[in-house]
C-alpha cells in the first residue's frame, strides 16, 4: 500500500469524501508492508521505526495540522441536529470554544514531528475525525440497542459501553459523571468525533433541546463542575484512550487483511 491508500481506506470506513482538517499526509510513501501505529506519535518513535524496518508511521492525534484542525469542531453541529438540536442553537453552542480552540493553536510548534519525519524520510501520516467517527457509530449502535427498551437506565448505557473490548482492557472505566445512573436513560447521543468534546455547552445545549444523557469520551474539569453543578441530565465518559481505541482498532484489523503488518504502541488498546 501507498500512503494514499491508507488515508483512503479510512475515509471509506468512515464515509467521507474528503481528508478533513485533522487528517493529513505529511510524508508519502510507496510500498508500505510494515507499520508502526500510536495515538501520538514523537520524534523518538520515528527513529525507532527508522532503525528497526518501519515502512511507514501513524499517528492518531493530529501533527502539523493542528493550526486547522479546530475546523473539525463545527461537526458537533451536525451530531447535534441528529438529535433534535436546532441548527441555530447548535452553532451557538460551539461559538466559544471553537474561538478557543483556533486561538491556542497557533501557540503550537506545528512543525515539531514533522520535520524529523521528513529529515529521516520516513512516511507519516495521521489519521484523526475519520477513526473517530468509526468509533462513535460503533458506540451509537450499542447504545442504541439498549435505548429500545424506553426503560433502560443510564447504568444500562455504562454497562453497554463496557462491553466493548477496549473498555475492558482500560485502566480507564467508562462512569456516570454527572446524574443518575439508575435514572432512565432516555434519548442518548455519543457526541464523539468532532475534534474533541463539547465541552460544557454542546452538553448544556442537549440536555436544553430533550436529550437525556450525553456521553463523552473526555470533559475538561471546569466544563464537569458546571454540569455537575446545574444536573440538567446525565454525563457518561467513556476513557479517552480507550473511547479512541474503538474506533482504531477496525481500521487496524483492515490493514491487516490487506497483508500489511502493523505494531500498536503509545495507547492503541487491543
Amino acid at each position: 500500500m501507498n500512503t494514499e491508500e491508507i488515508m483512503k481506506l479510512a475515509l471509506d470506513m468512515a464515509g467521507f469524501n474528503h481528508v478533513p482538517a485533522d487528517s493529513e499526509i505529511y510524508v508519502k510513501g510507496e510500498g508500505i508492508k510494515k507499520i508502526l501505529f500510536g495515538v501520538d506519535i514523537d520524534s523518538s518513535d520515528l527513529y525507532y521505526a527508522k532503525a528497526n524496518g518501519y515502512d511507514a508511521v501513524i499517528a492518531h492525534h493530529p501533527q502539523a495540522n493542528i493550526i486547522d484542525s479546530y475546523k473539525v469542531f463545527e461537526d458537533q453541529v451536525a451530531i447535534m441536529k441528529k438529535f433534535g438540536v436546532p441548527e441555530e442553537a447548535a452553532k451557538k453552542a460551539i461559538e466559544e470554544k471553537i474561538e478557543m480552540l483556533r486561538i491556542t493553536a497557533v501557540s503550537r510548534n506545528y512543525d515539531d514531528t514533522i520535520s524529523v519525519a521528513r529529515m529521516l524520510n520516513m512516511p507519516f501520516l495521521n489519521i484523526h475525525q475519520p477513526l473517530d467517527e468509526i468509533g462513535r457509530r460503533l458506540m451509537q449502535e450499542k447504545v442504541d440497542e439498549v435505548c429500545k427498551n424506553e426503560n433502560a437506565l443510564v447504568k444500562d448505557v455504562v454497562n453497554a459501553l463496557s462491553s466493548f473490548e477496549e473498555m475492558k482492557a482500560a485502566r480507564t472505566r467508562v462512569e456516570v459523571l454527572v446524574g443518575d445512573e439508575n435514572v432512565r436513560a432516555g434519548k442518548t447521543i455519543v457526541a464523539h468525533g468532532a475534534y474533541t468534546n463539547g465541552g460544557y455547552d454542546v452538553a448544556n445545549t442537549c440536555f436544553e433541546y430533550g436529550i437525556d444523557t450525553v456521553v463523552y469520551i473526555h470533559i475538561g474539569y471546569p466544563d464537569y463542575v458546571r454540569l455537575k453543578k446545574e444536573n440538567k441530565g446525565n454525563l457518561i465518559i467513556s476513557g479517552h484512550i480507550a473511547g479512541d481505541s474503538v474506533g482504531i482498532n477496525p481500521f487496524i484489523d483492515k490493514l491487516r487483511e490487506r497483508g500489511v503488518e502493523v505494531t500498536t504502541i503509545k495507547g492503541i488498546i487491543g
